[in-house]
């Protein structure tokens, strides 16, 4: 949820500054800005591509898990609401029994 300024790459413009840092040795920085764009932004991609691969730091999540994990808690978080309600409504009703 960037704000409207926000710049939007293409999946092959990533996929080719990631090959570009990996067969020029330059470092991630100066890439950067040969392309034009955030260092931060590049070293991101760097890094989730390099997870993907098997490459990153241990326990770093892959595209794949980190979409999963997010899934999840979105699923979660959907369950969570009528469950709540149920709660308030059982509340509610042993409430009502004790009069």
């Amino acid at each position: 949820m960037g704000s409207k300024y926000t710049k939007r790459y293409t999946e092959e413009f990533k996929r080719d500054a990631i090959a570009l840092v990996d067969s020029s040795g330059k470092r991630v920085t100066a890439v950067a800005r040969e392309l034009g764009i955030s260092s931060e932004s590049l070293r991101g991609w760097y890094r989730r591509a390099k997870a993907d691969q098997g490459e990153g730091v241990p326990g770093e999540l892959t595209s794949a898990e980190r979409e999963e994990l997010r899934r999840l808690r979105r699923e979660n978080r959907e369950q969570q609401q009528p469950i709540g309600i149920l709660k308030k409504a059982t509340a509610f009703f042993v409430k009502e029994s004790d009069r």
